[in-house]
């Protein structure tokens, strides 16, 4: 199991229930693929974009701690692309 830390760039229109939806949904397939989530942070709430993406000009950014198997991120990965909410994801091995 590594450490890793994944940054989620979601859609700022979204309600709160909604918000919190898509969080249970991020880590509902996180604790699929046998990942054991450390921490979970809201790192902006709404935040301008440095250039527009998927036509949005603004997003809000959480950051979550966690430990996986490497040959999870892939999974992971391909599951929050599909997610229409999720403007853009980026996961990184922390050393």
């Amino acid at each position: 199991m590594r450490r890793y830390e994944a940054m989620f760039i979601v859609k700022t229109e979204l309600s709160g229930e909604e918000k919190k939806s898509l969080m249970d949904q991020i880590n509902d397939t996180l604790l699929k693929n046998n990942a054991q989530i450390l921490q979970v942070n809201i790192w902006a709430e709404k935040r301008k974009l440095a250039y527009p993406i998927k036509k949005h000009q603004e997003g809000t950014y959480y950051l979550i701690s966690f430990t996986a198997p490497p040959e999870a991120i892939a999974k992971l990965n391909n599951a929050y692309r599909l997610n229409e909410n999720i403007l853009r994801v980026l996961i990184t091995s922390e050393v």
